[in-house]
This record gives structure tokens, sequence and C-alpha cells, in this order.
């Protein structure tokens, strides 16, 4: 479980990360999934937290938005291939449904985070 940090999207993207590792463990062990997809998913869905975390000691603010670009593309995948488990019957509606909120939250918060560094960045404000 991840630990509070303080910071919601190092929290969320923490805290998702440990329900990514459970579903792909979860997968793995107890149903037959395809293991190359489960591979996948676990690789995107633990990335976005990596990349978050990476940020948060960025050199500038242009790795900052680096490292969030990344972790949005991340996040975006993760939703993929949570979409993919569900239409190939690997999760259930209500596993589904829980996880893609999740992942679905992520992403908006990550959208407005990549936006407002750029929004930064063109006008000058907290310059690194």
């Amino acid at each position: 479980m991840a630990a509070p940090s303080g910071n919601i999207i190092v929290e969320k993207t923490g805290l998702f990360a440990d329900r990514i590792t459970k579903m792909y463990r979860y997968l793995s062990e107890k149903r037959a999934g395809d293991k190359d997809m489960l591979k996948q998913i676990m690789r995107s869905g633990t990335s976005v937290g990596a990349n978050v975390s990476e940020g948060q000691f960025a050199q500038s603010k242009a790795d900052f938005l680096t490292k969030m670009t990344i972790a949005l593309k991340e996040a975006n995948e993760t939703r993929f291939w949570l979409k993919r488990l569900f239409a190939y019957g690997s999760l259930t509606e209500k596993e589904f449904s829980s996880i893609i909120t999740d992942c679905e939250e992520i992403i908006s918060i990550l959208t407005t985070i990549t936006k407002t560094t750029k929004e930064n960045m063109r006008s000058g404000v907290d310059k690194k």
C-alpha cells in the first residue's frame, strides 16, 4: 500500500500501481488470461506512478512536464488494456468499473497538470 505523501497524484498513482499489481497476480494465478496482455498492463499501469514520482524531483519545469506527459500516455495505454481485459471476459463488470474509474480519474488529473504546466511555461509563471 502506498504511503500518504500529501500530493494527490503521487498518492493516487501509487495506490493505482498497487491495484494493478494485485490484479496482475490475481489474473495470472486464478484466471486464464492472456499473459502478454497482462505483462503489458503491469508495465504501463505501474509506470504511471513511477513517472509521477520521478517528476517530483525534476530538474526543470520542462523535465517535470516530460515526466507528467509520459505518465499520462502510460495511463492512457493502461486504459486501453483494461478495456481489452474486460472485452475478453478477464474482468467482471464490477472489477472493470472499479479500476477504470481510478484510471479515468488519474488521466483527468494528469491532463490538468500537463495543460496547466504548459500554460505556466508559456506565460513565464513559476519557471525553475
